[in-house]
C-alpha cells in the first residue's frame, strides 16, 4: 500500500502527459498534486477522473487570492469535485472565504505561507515586511490557522516551528520545497530532505520533479517512500 505522506505533483503541460506519469508510477502512488501550470490543459478534467475513476486523492494547487465573495464562489465550485486539499494564500480575508466556499464538503484548506521559491531579496523586491523569513512564514501560518484554516503550505525549513504552534494542534502542515538527498535544487530555494521533513513536522511532502524527470517515475517515488521510512523520518501522519 502507498504512503499518502507523500504527493507526486503533476508539473506536466497536459492531462495525458499527467495520466501517462500516474500511470508509470501505478500503484506506488496515492495522492497528487495538480496545479496551475495544467489549468489549461485540461487539469480539472484529470483531477476529476484520478479521484473517480482511479480512487486517487488529489490536491488541487490553485493559491486562490481575491476578494471574499470571489474566493468563496471559487471553492464553492471547487468543492463539487470532491477533491481533498485545495490551496489558498494565506491572508485572513481569504481563508475566511474558502472555509465558507468548502461549507458542507471534505475540501481540506491549506494557506499558503511564503512560497518556497522565495528568499529575502524576493520578498524585498515586493515590498514584503521585513523580517527574517522563517518568522514571516511561522507568522503567517498562525494567522492562516486562526482564521480556520485546516492546514497551511511551508517550506520543510519552517515545518518546525510551526508545528510547535498551539493552532497547529490537529491541524495539517504540507511541505514543498522537498528534494531527495543527491538531487538537484531547481527554482526550490529552501528545502530539506524527505526525511528531515517528516521528523520535522510535516504531514505531506510534495515532490514533483525528481520525480517526473526520472527515466523510472515509479522507482524515483519508490526510493522517495524508502527514504521517508527511514529511521531518521520519525513522527507519523497526524491526519
Amino acid at each position: 500500500m502507498s504512503d499518502d505522506r507523500l504527493i507526486v505533483a503533476l508539473d506536466v503541460p497536459t492531462a495525458l502527459q499527467g495520466l501517462e506519469l500516474t500511470q508509470q508510477i501505478g500503484d506506488a502512488v496515492n495522492f497528487y498534486k495538480i496545479g496551475l501550470g495544467m489549468l489549461t490543459g485540461g487539469g480539472l478534467a484529470l483531477a476529476n477522473e484520478l479521484k473517480q475513476e482511479h480512487g486517487k486523492r488529489i490536491f488541487l494547487d490553485m493559491k486562490l487570492f481575491d476578494i471574499g465573495a470571489t474566493v468563496e464562489a471559487a471553492v464553492r465550485g471547487l468543492a463539487q469535485y470532491d477533491l481533498d486539499f485545495l490551496t489558498v494564500h494565506g491572508d485572513p480575508h481569504v481563508v475566511r472565504a474558502a472555509k465558507e466556499g468548502a461549507a458542507g464538503s471534505d475540501l481540506k484548506i491549506l494557506g499558503v505561507t511564503i512560497l518556497t521559491s522565495l528568499d529575502r531579496a524576493d520578498l524585498d523586491a515586493g515590498m514584503i515586511v521585513a523580517g527574517a523569513v522563517p518568522e514571516l512564514v511561522v507568522e503567517r501560518a498562525a494567522r492562516a490557522l486562526d482564521a480556520g484554516a485546516d492546514g497551511v503550505i511551508a517550506s520543510p525549513r519552517e515545518a518546525a516551528a510551526i508545528r510547535a504552534l498551539p493552532q497547529a494542534e490537529g491541524r495539517l502542515i504540507v511541505t514543498p520545497g522537498v528534494r531527495p538527498t543527491g538531487t538537484a535544487l531547481g527554482d526550490q530555494k529552501r528545502v530539506a530532505t524527505p526525511a528531515t521533513a517528516i521528523a520535522d513536522g510535516a504531514d505531506h511532502i510534495v515532490v514533483g520533479r525528481p520525480v517526473w524527470t526520472s527515466e523510472d517515475p515509479r522507482a524515483a517515488a519508490t526510493a522517495i517512500l524508502a527514504e521517508m521510512g527511514s529511521p531518521q523520518a520519525i513522527l507519523p501522519n497526524r491526519e
